[in-house]
């Protein structure tokens, strides 16, 4: 406890922050000196989990509950990130860091604009120009600013979809895409090396603008997006006219997202008031995830007394994409993130996509590139190989969609039209290198209102794709071993997983076994192949059918996560719901085979 009660003093000594600097000195006070034993203790455990290791900077930056002490967001280590950031930049390329600068955006939470301009000032003491948004502004369009401007890298303040009281630091390189290995891991190194807090230098705002090394996006800058958004259109047809009711849950999308529909003729766009306008305290929502139960409940209320063919919602920091969808009995249905993946991706492979990369003629298919997850749903790969178009699967994560789709348009030419990942995120084109919710919102708009046109719904298309390609069902299940000795049970079931190598799970049999760590794939002779994808701790079985079963440890939870994604064949004059009913079916078969395998 001593120990503890040192290094907390030390936090405090070395924090500019006197609003943190308080809340610690009072934290300190009580688990040092309270009379109350409850209240000491309570202080000592709030204490050691401030102070349980540094918050630790990986591919997706930072991200923590705000507040003092060194596993928290606050400016001290905002400002020691920022710190190594600079030296990390300057190291690789200095004449490009001074010349290029940074581009920093910022949501609408607690505690966002102030670290965003922590970043701007401790990047300027540095020499390096820092571009910074001078409102809050979406994730997608500081994507878009660090290509847009030529900037050598880019940071955005957000905490996405988590909890109110969370914030992050999430870290672009030049190419708009989030870093990977190897700069992850040297940022790492030089935030590690950076010096406390109270000595990073920090220029001040007002001067630094004055001297050049802060200044805003260009005015333009909201406009040029919208119109290269507005560029991704496939068909400039449909029936606009449609009904929509848009969330951005108290986010920072509900303006852009208004104007590029706006723009594109969609003229019945109704905002849910009560969530129209950013606050980082999310009072109508428990949690600001549009995948959370309850969490669209005003948008369905709102859609039910329009009469809105279609619900639209966007996390707060606008870079995933929830979609409902009205019943022909009434009610709506909120689509998954496969389904509406799927249907974007068939929409752009089918109707001819404006905008490719590399110039490529859009007839040329075999040129096309389409890319998801490992996690998402297989369908969207058995469209792209019926079409005669690549499909690639990556890592979970954005970051690893964004560069293998760079580099396969570098090394061959390739010409990326869509990538998805299952958790609601979904990029078009190379206009942003991230997911981006509010071209996403702008296309699915577009697709509904073509499908309407023709006297369709949206549900009706995606029977006719599950009619076509067989009926795809995505199921996930998730076991929760807290503690040291529930991280050993996550790996020894990953370890009988490896070792048992089943040639059968339930009624399917294992058509080959996939291990991310050893990157080598067995097919059922014992014969291997090898993997590109990099190492991860994860096994995925390939299953008769087209059906499949991925196997991860959480990499920020103590959970193991099955992921099951079965196809169910529809024979001609069936109906779906038959379909859907031996898929769910099979499912329960496979999540207890599965679980009697691995022991969990």
């Amino acid at each position: 406890m001593t120990d503890l009660l040192e290094r907390a003093r030390s936090w405090i000594a070395a924090d500019p922050d006197p609003e943190t600097r308080k809340e610690l000195t009072l934290l300190v006070e009580v688990a040092s000196s309270a009379a109350d034993p409850a209240q000491k203790a309570s202080a000592s455990r709030d204490l050691g989990e401030r102070f349980a290791g540094p918050l630790e900077f990986g591919t997706a930056g930072l991200r923590g509950i705000i507040g003092a002490g060194e596993t928290r967001m606050n400016r001290a280590v905002v400002l020691r990130t920022t710190a190594g950031l600079a030296r990390y930049l300057l190291a690789t390329d200095e004449a490009a860091a001074r010349a290029r600068g940074v581009a920093i955006g910022y949501d609408g939470r607690r505690m966002s604009r102030e670290f965003a301009e922590d970043t701007a000032c401790a990047l300027a003491a540095a020499g390096i120009p820092a571009i910074l948004s001078p409102i809050p502004c979406p994730t997608p369009v500081t994507a878009y600013a660090v290509q847009a401007l030529g900037a050598v890298a880019g940071v955005m303040i957000t905490a996405s979809h988590n909890p109110p009281e969370y914030n992050g630091y999430k870290v672009y390189w030049g190419n708009g895409a989030q870093i990977i290995p190897p700069h992850d891991k040297g940022i790492a190194a030089a935030i590690d090396a950076s010096p406390a807090a109270k000595d990073v230098p920090r220029s001040d705002l007002d001067a630094a603008r004055a001297k050049g090394l802060v200044r805003s996006f260009p005015n333009d800058l909201d406009d040029r997006y919208l119109a290269a958004i507005a560029a991704l259109s496939v068909r400039g047809d449909g029936d606009r006219s449609l009904s929509i009711v848009y969330t951005p849950l108290h986010g920072v999308g509900n303006r852009l997202v208004r104007a590029a529909l706006a723009a594109a003729g969609f003229s019945r766009v109704t905002t849910v008031p009560e969530q129209a306008e950013p606050d980082g305290a999310f009072p109508t929502v428990a949690f600001p995830n549009p995948e959370e139960k309850g969490a669209m409940d005003l948008s369905f209320a709102l859609a039910a007394r329009e009469g809105a063919t279609i619900v639209l919602a966007n996390d707060p920091d606008v870079d995933r994409l929830a979609v409902a969808v009205r019943r022909p009995e009434g009610g709506y249905v909120q689509l998954t993130g496969n389904q509406v993946g799927t249907l974007l991706g068939h929409y752009l492979l089918t109707r001819t996509p404006a905008c490719l990369s590399n110039d490529v003629p859009v007839d040329d298919a075999g040129k096309k590139l389409v890319i998801a997850s490992i996690v998402s749903s297989p369908m969207l790969g058995a469209i792209a190989r019926a079409l005669g178009v690549r499909y690639e699967e990556t890592l979970t994560g954005f970051k690893w969609i964004a560069n293998r789709a760079m580099d396969l348009e570098r090394t061959e030419g390739a010409a990326f039209v869509f990538g998805y990942e299952e958790a609601l995120g979904y990029t078009v084109g190379t206009l942003v290198r991230d997911k981006d919710g509010i071209g996403a919102a702008l296309l699915f708009a577009e697709l509904a209102s073509v499908i309407q046109a023709g006297g369709k719904s949206v549900l009706d298309e995606l029977e006719a794709l599950s009619r076509r390609y067989g009926l795809y069902a995505s199921g996930q299940r998730s076991v929760t071993l807290p503690g040291t000795e529930g991280l050993a049970q996550i790996q020894a079931a990953m370890d009988r997983l490896r070792a048992s190598k089943p040639s059968r799970v339930g009624a399917l049999a294992v058509l080959a076994l996939a291990d991310f760590q050893a990157q080598v794939r067995t097919l059922p002779d014992g014969r291997t192949e090898p993997l590109t994808l990099p190492k991860s701790n994860m096994i995925a079985l390939d299953l008769e059918g087209g059906s499949r079963i991925i196997a991860r440890p959480s990499g920020t939870e103590p959970k193991i996560k099955f992921y099951f994604d079965i196809r169910e064949p529809i024979t001609p004059g069936e109906a779906v719901a038959a379909a859907e009913g031996r898929a769910k079916t099979r499912m329960a078969e496979l999540e207890k085979a599965l679980s009697a395998i691995v022991g969990i």
